[in-house]
């Protein structure tokens, strides 16, 4: 919105230019999201409390779950609000792929706030049910991969890049681009989902994921970057960063209330939204591969419950005491904030790896 305005401001003082660098709206990005989480959070929070909108434990998982009970809860919001917010301050938004973004994560976010308005508040346990939670994410993953299908110019926005390597890539077909689209944001999604189910253990891996794609992001939309990296060149996707910082910022933001023990939980608002977001922020810089090393922990975590499930059904027999992985390690006798903070370090080691692949090739 302020990029729009610049020319005007620039005639009011010169200094106004500096905004049209994209590290700097960057950085303004997460400063004003976090402010904005910061400000409002403890507003959001009471506000939960006095309508009783808390969180429901299950009583056959951890019993040190039990004291989590009327936990406020939805407050993915607060991130999903301060993140468009921030972005739609500082983005172009004559860019397609920020609307792009902006309209996967908002609706996503509307499909999770179903799903945690029915099971709190309506008190259905059920809350919205499997099969249309997945009809809306798929209407808004293959919405979102068809409009950049649409608007793509150039064979590399519908290529897959294979990380560490420089000459190896697999061009896609449009209706493969569309199915891995769709497959990329919707997985991203649901992994984040069922990894929040620990006092920050899904928020801070996302930030750190985030921030890390909004370098791809930079370095993308950047021709010396990309020229001088050997990395795809996507015109346009340097934007992005902008949204990255937002998510950064949102996501500190909500953390401050989220640590353990937690003030407040995302719910399926948020953690749907987020993990959406990375996977169309991944696509659009073309770094499926590395969204997937990057947040090695979602897939773990994921890859825990598919495994849990598959096993029983066909031996009778559990692999993990309790999926996900993360209930696993907690009736293994683990604290809870063992369990965050080691599954904190793994991703800051995997986004490392991932950072890797812009050198390594």
């Amino acid at each position: 919105m302020i990029y729009w305005l610049l020319p005007y401001l620039e005639q009011i003082d010169s200094g106004f230019s500096v905004l049209n660098y994209l590290t700097l709206r960057g950085i303004l990005g997460v400063l004003t999201a976090l402010m904005f989480s910061l400000t409002f959070g403890p507003k959001l929070i009471r506000w939960l409390t006095h309508y009783q909108i808390g969180q429901t434990v299950r009583t056959d998982g951890p019993k040190s779950h039990f004291s989590k009970a009327g936990t406020p809860t939805m407050g993915g919001a607060l991130i999903i609000v301060s993140l468009i917010f921030s972005t739609l301050l500082w983005s172009d938004l004559s860019n397609y792929y920020v609307w792009v973004v902006l309209g996967v994560t908002t609706i996503f976010g509307a499909v999770g706030w179903v799903d945690d308005y029915r099971k709190v508040v309506r008190r259905n346990s059920i809350g919205l049910r499997s099969r249309w939670k997945y009809f809306w994410q798929s209407i808004a993953g293959l919405g979102g991969a068809l409009v950049l299908l649409y608007f793509a110019e150039d064979p590399v926005q519908t290529t897959l890049i294979i990380p560490f390597v420089k000459e190896w890539a697999i061009p896609m077909s449009g209706v493969g681009f569309v199915l891995f689209t769709y497959f990329v944001i919707v997985g991203a999604s649901n992994a984040v989902n069922l990894t929040d189910g620990l006092d920050g253990l899904a928020i801070l891996p996302t930030v750190l994921v985030g921030g890390a794609m909004g370098v791809f992001a930079y370095t993308a939309g950047n021709t010396n970057f990309a020229s001088y990296l050997q990395i795809p060149y996507v015109a346009g996707s340097g934007e992005m960063i902008v949204f990255c910082g937002a998510l950064v910022g949102s996501g500190l933001g909500f953390l401050w209330f989220n640590t353990y023990p937690a003030q407040v939980f995302m719910g399926d608002v948020g953690a749907l939204a987020l993990g959406a977001a990375l996977g169309a922020v991944a696509v659009i810089v073309r770094q499926e591969i590395v969204l997937a090393i990057m947040g090695g922990v979602f897939v773990a975590e994921t890859l825990s419950v598919i495994l849990q499930v598959a096993s029983f059904k066909l031996t009778g027999r559990r692999i993990f005491r309790m999926a996900p992985l993360h209930h696993h390690f907690e009736l293994k006798g683990w604290p809870e904030p063992r369990i965050i903070v080691r599954f904190w370090i793994i991703t800051v080691l995997l986004v490392l790896v991932g950072l890797a692949t812009l050198k390594i090739r």
